[in-house]
């Protein structure tokens, strides 16, 4: 995170240093502030591993917007439709996320792709509790999940 920071810092200071404040020359400040910082993370410990880390981001955003826009299209479908499809219910989730960062942030992915509401978290902090519309076959629901969750937990490990 703080190497994202030090980035957003260098491509605004380029964007200040060439007078341009464009949206593109901000992208290629960010692009030149990462290229810095990809040749300093051997000196600069705090910084191991970002350029690796920022391409898996990109790659979960990617991702996550197709899920989003195929979980969109499955609600509006059974909206629109006269039949209702959907099967209402509840399951508990085992978790592989550790922190409450992790968790927090699984759970909001969740939350935020329309179906599919993160309930509550258990004591212990090993299960979640999930609402889902369409729970026709529940073991596609938790491969789901578990995909959802291991790329967040490749971008945040």
């Amino acid at each position: 995170m703080i190497a994202f920071v030090w980035n957003l810092l260098l491509a605004l200071m380029w964007v200040i240093l060439t007078g341009n404040i464009g949206g593109l020359n901000l992208i290629f400040g960010f692009l030149v502030g990462y290229l810095v910082l990809g040749v300093m993370q051997r000196q600069v410990p705090i910084l191991r591993g970002y350029t690796k880390r920022l391409p898996k981001l990109f790659a979960f955003a990617v991702f996550f917007i197709k899920e989003l826009i195929q979980a969109n299209l499955t609600v509006a479908f059974d909206i629109i439709t006269p039949v209702w499809h959907m099967k209402p219910g509840v399951i508990a989730y085992r978790l592989d996320a550790e922190t409450e960062v992790e968790i927090t942030l699984v759970a909001n992915f969740i939350s935020m792709t329309p179906g599919t509401l993160s309930l509550d978290v258990s004591d212990d902090r090993r299960v979640l509790y999930i609402h889902a519309m369409f729970l026709d076959d529940e073991e596609e629901l938790r491969k789901n999940i578990k995909n959802l969750e291991r790329r967040v937990l490749k971008v945040l490990r």
